[in-house]
């Protein structure tokens, strides 16, 4: 009985408000000024014609309204990602690599040379700076996954040596670049650029480590938790955050003659490592038992955590140095009880690992134009500038390494 008053009260609401539909705009017809109804009777006599007009319109403009792009974007990206990761893991190569060369594929390299409307299409100029965007979010993330992967105590452990061989790692190569850009200056400096400023930022360029690609590698090797592979993650962060004060030093030396206001970007880069380290973990600590006892109170402190990780990509971002290093150490002064840290890894690992992170790597290989190396002797300097980048890295952390005892494989992961 209830579900037949239920059906005809439905028919009654829908019957009588659509009268009332059809009378209200019946009667506000009659507002309209006689050139609108007569332009709108022409339009009524070609229905059919006019219907499709607006529906094509309604269609071209769903195609490039931005969040459609976008979505486009992600579909293809992750669509191309898994592929080229899958195969590259065939060949026994990491999953990243395949994921670059899928950028590289997709972007002006490859597609924009071959189908250059298609590729147009896909990657607007216009768009590229929101995936960007999006991107650093999911690197961000991936990047405190892995800091809470690691065991602070063993990274103290490693601390010394870590220092000794991210540092040879640095200063070997930044010298060899600062003399290749001896012999390259003449030819590739910008009109206006001093020779010193043209050095240093060489000297930058082979001495960086590519961290996000490292922890990527030891991600997918299974090696977060191992000796290994907490030495190459404590070595990268250390290089991580010495070559962002470096360049903070460069900017300055170039923009003002003057080097010493790199100086406020170290102290305040070392503020806030004691500030993340004596009172924001001890806090954490303390919450960690709140996040144990109390249930109704787990949502807002998930929610705080992703604030502190926010907030500390942003301080690091500020200061000078790399909104990576910031989600980093956010995620390594996380409790230490395995149970809290699984909670936490398994709500964003999905999300970061299989949505956002591809795209990072995917949007560098959109930006490389390999087409630009168009002449014999660009072939030849490229050669030579990745001969500096490798063996200068490559032999400074080997003889670091020997140094402080540490095997081959640790080297190549630095390497990385």
């Amino acid at each position: 009985m209830k579900k037949k008053w239920s059906s005809l009260f439905y028919l009654v609401i829908v019957a009588g408000l659509g009268f009332a539909i059809y009378w209200i705009a019946k009667q506000g017809s009659a507002l309209q000024t006689p050139t609108l109804t007569a332009q709108q009777l022409q339009n009524e006599k070609v229905p059919g014609s006019s219907s499709f007009l607006v529906f094509t319109d309604s269609l071209k403009h769903g195609l490039t309204d931005p969040l459609a792009v976008l979505l486009l974007q992600i579909i293809i990206i992750i669509a191309t990602a898994r592929l080229f990761g899958y195969l590259f893991k065939k060949i026994r190569q990491p999953a990243v690599i395949g994921e670059i060369v899928a950028g590289i594929i997709l972007g002006p390299s490859i597609l924009g040379l071959l189908f250059p409307q298609i590729n147009l299409f896909l990657f607007p100029e216009a768009s590229l700076a929101t995936l960007n965007f999006l991107s650093h979010i999911g690197l961000i993330l991936f990047m405190f996954i892995i800091g809470m992967e690691l065991d602070l105590k063993m990274i103290m452990k490693q601390a010394y040596s870590a220092v000794i061989m991210s540092h040879a790692g640095i200063i070997i190569p930044f010298t060899l670049g600062m003399g290749i850009a001896y012999f390259i200056y003449a030819e590739f400096a910008p009109p206006g650029i001093s020779f010193l400023s043209f050095a240093l930022f060489m000297g930058i360029t082979m001495s960086i480590t590519a961290f996000p690609v490292l922890a990527r590698i030891l991600k997918e090797r299974g090696l977060t938790k191992t000796n290994l592979g907490i030495t190459a993650l404590t070595c990268a962060a250390a290089d991580d955050l010495t070559a962002w004060c470096v360049l903070a030093a460069v900017i300055a030396l170039v923009k003002s003659g003057s080097s010493v206001s790199a100086f406020y970007t170290m102290g305040f880069a070392l503020a806030y490592l004691v500030i993340m380290f004596t009172l924001i973990r001890p806090a954490l600590q303390r919450l960690e038992d709140l996040y144990k006892n109390r249930e109704t109170k787990r949502t807002a402190i998930i929610a705080l955590l992703f604030l502190l990780l926010i907030v500390s990509s942003y301080i690091t971002s500020v200061i000078g140095i790399n909104a990576l290093f910031g989600a980093f150490i956010a995620g390594v002064i996380m409790p230490s009880s395995f149970s809290f840290r699984k909670i936490v890894v398994d709500k964003i690992e999905d999300v970061s690992l299989i949505l956002l992170l591809p795209l990072f790597f995917v949007v560098t290989g959109l930006k490389t134009q390999i087409g630009l190396l168009n002449q014999a002797h660009l072939w030849i300097t490229f050669g030579w500038l990745l001969l500096v980048a490798v063996g200068g890295k490559l032999g400074g952390i080997s003889i670091a390494a020997k140094v402080v005892g540490k095997t081959g494989k640790t080297v190549y992961l630095l390497v990385c």
